[in-house]
């Protein structure tokens, strides 16, 4: 593999597919026409390698008369898929889990290619893959089969909920995490006997086009999942139009407009939106791995990570010390366009991100915050890397105070209790992820922070990687629900079949009106007796 930097950021803007910094694997799969899989009738798309700012062709844009197309074909081979059983369904999952083994090099190739993020982060995306692979892959069967519950009357009542997919889902995924995001989490919705219409972000396009191929070879009909990418202001009306529901994950804003439509259809909708993910230092915490946490929950893929950290609220008793390990911590961190480990950090995906965090750092600086470490790009490593960034004293009016950077930037405020800290905390739109360090008490603190994953003594790994529970946000974080039986019951509808025995639940017989309430009224007096559900 090479690992030269230097030559390549020279020919930043010259035309190609494939260039001489990347792996020979990657190459020679970027020549094999790979976009083919996910174009449609429109305009050729360009874009920028992260590492270089290399423009490229991508693929032709999808058109909605493509969309509408690709909900065609994706509903009557849906069908099909639906009638499959669970176990059928949940084998494709472990075969594919195999082919990820065998396939993992090139997949991270790609991932980098594609992001600009460093390997490791990289693998952060391969690691989820085979949680929710093996998870769903194993559980699936139990999940979805006949749930019984407790029937209006014991032993007459017989009571069970059933579940059927809802069809067609439409998923638009999001540039950052594109195996992740914009590949592995449309596999709760098709094991659950959905077909889905794909719009992946158009710059991490060719992340979704591999795994396609790969789970198709693992025995994914290739009609149920329908690749269609291009400009949201294009295919989004006609990706919406045809759902029977939706999965988007994305801007807070971005996220309202579609809830609205979702809402003037009564359309299913799971949307994971943005954060302003908080950490909180406890007086009693260790300090060494409150400082190694914060690394990582901060400056994971840049910074570029819907559950990364940025804020930081530490007791006072602390602020000082944690802010120099900390700062120390950030200007040692290694930044490269690597194609292999070792570096602890990549690039931004672009110019746009470039321009967002410098706007934020800058207005934050001139309102009067510290630069502790950072706070400037290193365009001698590439166009769009940024230094990891520590600042302090932000005042309420400097912009990132409140709003998400999406980028390696944190700032960390003195707090003298936990109390302030969970207020704090809590003073946000958002409620994404949040994590808790404390040595005695963390859990207690955890319970009152409102975020929809906290993890204590641990940044997201630990409540990402809890694949049996749900992974969502709440207040402007959004609604709806990743992993866990909720992943997949979100794309299905429920239903509830009650069979009745021996009496109806009406006077008949010997019981008249009056005796049937007498008898009603015993019943249930003795069932709260009992503790009965």
């Amino acid at each position: 593999m090479t690992t030269d930097t230097t030559a390549h950021v020279s020919e930043a803007g010259t035309a190609g597919t494939a260039s001489s910094h990347v792996t020979a694997a990657l190459r020679d799969f970027l020549d094999t026409d790979p976009y083919a899989d996910a174009s449609g009738s429109g305009e050729v798309m360009r874009g920028v390698e992260p590492f270089t700012g290399r423009e490229v062709d991508r693929f032709t844009r999808n058109t909605p008369a493509d969309i509408e197309a690709a909900y065609a074909t994706a509903r009557i081979a849906g069908e099909s898929w639906a009638a499959q059983s669970v176990q059928h369904r949940a084998k494709v999952l472990t075969r594919l889990h195999s082919a990820l083994v065998r396939n993992e090099d090139l997949l991270l190739d790609i991932i980098q290619y594609e992001t600009g993020k460093a390997r490791i982060h990289a693998y952060d995306e391969i690691l989820d893959t085979f949680n929710v692979l093996r998870h769903y892959g194993v559980m699936a069967a139990r999940y979805l089969r006949p749930e019984r519950r407790r029937g209006a009357i014991p032993v007459l009542t017989r009571t069970e909920v059933t579940r059927t997919p809802l069809g067609v889902i439409g998923f638009i995924t999001p540039w950052n995490y594109p195996l992740t995001l914009g590949a592995t989490d449309l596999f709760a919705a098709l094991t659950a006997g959905n077909a889905v219409v794909h719009k992946p972000d158009s710059t991490t396009t060719l992340t979704s086009v591999f795994m396609r191929r790969l789970a198709i070879a693992a025995g994914l009909p290739a009609e149920v999942w329908q690749l269609v990418p291009g400009p949201s202001s294009e295919v989004g009306p006609a990706l919406m139009a045809g759902a029977d529901g939706i999965s988007f994950t994305g801007s807070t804003a971005a996220g309202r407009s579609i809830a609205a439509e979702a809402g003037q259809r009564l359309l299913p909708a799971a949307l994971e939106l943005g954060g302003k993910n908080p950490l909180i230092v406890a007086a009693d915490a260790d300090l060494e791995k409150a400082v190694e946490g914060a690394v990582r929950g901060s400056f994971s893929s840049a910074g570029q990570l819907c559950i990364s950290i940025e804020r930081i609220y530490v007791h006072e008793d602390l602020y000082e010390t944690f802010c120099a390990h900390f700062a120390e911590a950030a200007r040692a961190y290694r930044l490269s366009a690597a194609f292999e480990y070792g570096p602890d950090m990549g690039t931004l995906a672009g110019p746009k991100q470039l321009e967002t965090i410098t706007n934020h750092v800058e207005q934050a600086r001139s309102a009067g915050a510290t630069v502790l470490a950072g706070g400037h790009p290193v365009p001698d490593l590439g166009p769009y890397f940024y230094a990891p960034t520590v600042l302090t004293d932000v005042p309420a009016s400097a912009e990132l105070h409140r709003e998400e950077t999406f980028g390696p930037v944190v700032s960390v405020y003195s707090v003298p209790s936990d109390a302030a800290a969970i207020a704090a905390a809590n003073d946000s739109d958002y409620g994404l992820s949040a994590s808790v360090y404390s040595r005695s008490h963390g859990r207690e603190i955890a319970r009152q922070v409102e975020a929809g994953m906290v993890n204590v003594n641990e940044v997201y790994p630990a409540s990402w990687g809890s694949i049996d529970a749900p992974a969502g946000g709440v207040k402007a974080s959004g609604m709806g629900h990743r992993h866990g039986p909720e992943g997949l019951h979100q794309f299905m509808h429920s239903h509830t079949i009650a069979e009745q025995r021996l009496h109806p639940i009406a006077p008949a017989g010997p019981l008249d009106q009056a005796k049937f309430a007498k008898a009603m009224t015993g019943a249930l007096q003795a069932m709260r007796s009992l503790r009965m559900k």
